[in-house]
């Protein structure tokens, strides 16, 4: 079982405004099978890294554009089903006009790849269906855009709320083993220990 990141790069768009970046594409798998998590700008370059496995699911950390614009277009590829936590459906549909997700996450539900367990924890407040996948056995946990090195995802714009992430990253992530290594929608990774000491001064800049 390993973790592999592909680096996509375009565009996030939501209320009005268009930004570059570049997202952080996951596949947690083996040599048979994979689960990849958000599918950002390029289904090829993604389907590529696949290769020859079957994938489980596209997994959506949440639906803000640059997550989940390339997600039909690869479970077409792959003939893989996108999964989305239902309070995410509006942002979805900024993304997509027509194509759903077909399946839903929910806290607490496992999925399954190659044999290890991935626990789902629903962590709203950069969006409202944002989740965050772990996986215990390898110490590491995807956090999407809830939480980055140096503190919380943005919750300036639509659907997004500051005092909620906040409790999504106290009370379901600084809680797991300070070793889990985070692997970020954007950027580097960080871990839980070398953010937990922080919680205070994000409280305190309040964003």
């Amino acid at each position: 079982m390993r973790v592999e990141k592909v680096v996509t790069s375009g565009t996030f768009n939501l209320d009005g405004g268009s930004w570059a970046v570049d997202n952080n594409v996951w596949l947690l798998g083996d040599d048979s099978q994979v689960l990849v998590i958000d599918a950002a700008h390029d289904a090829q370059a993604i389907a590529d890294a696949v290769g020859e496995r079957e994938v489980l699911a596209i997994a959506c950390t949440h639906a803000h554009d640059d997550h989940v614009n390339a997600a039909p277009a690869l479970s077409a590829l792959v003939d893989a089903p996108v999964l989305l936590h239902p309070a995410d459906e509006v942002l979805w549909r900024l993304a997509h006009d027509t194509d759903r997700p077909a399946g839903t996450l929910a806290d607490g539900d496992v999925l399954h790849v190659g044999g290890t367990q991935v626990r789902v924890l629903h962590t709203p407040g950069h969006a409202p269906g944002a989740v965050c996948f772990h996986v215990p056995d390898l110490g590491v946990v995807f956090t999407g855009d809830t939480l980055f090195q140096g503190g919380p995802g943005a919750t300036g714009r639509s659907h997004s709320d500051f005092p909620t992430i906040v409790d999504s990253i106290r009370d379901r992530l600084l809680t797991l083993p300070p070793e889990t290594v985070v692997h970020t929608g954007h950027g580097d990774d960080t871990t839980i220990g070398a953010e937990a000491p922080h919680l205070d001064e994000w409280l305190a800049r309040g964003h």
